[in-house]
């Protein structure tokens, strides 16, 4: 696995850690961590969350009414050199 996807899977793993249920999915270009974000979490656990996903070249929340919210990252491929 290369170190772009390392990084994804440690990321899920982390999240998972502090309870969240956090899926990897490989991508042409990058990595790819999804987890659903219960509306009960605590501001400890966001702040810990936050610190999990800052590890990634990018991130954000999706919140739906219909789906709830959904945390991303994305952590890109190595660039190969020409």
């Amino acid at each position: 696995m290369p170190a772009s996807g390392v990084s994804a899977a440690a990321i899920a793993a982390r999240l998972s850690a502090v309870g969240l249920s956090a899926r990897v999915e490989e991508h042409d270009r990058c990595w790819s961590v999804e987890a659903e974000v219960p509306q009960s979490l605590s501001a400890d656990l966001w702040r810990e969350v936050l610190e999990v996903v800052a590890e990634a070249d990018r991130f954000g929340l999706l919140a739906t009414s219909l789906n709830g919210r959904t945390l991303w990252a994305v952590v890109h491929n190595e660039l190969v050199p020409l």
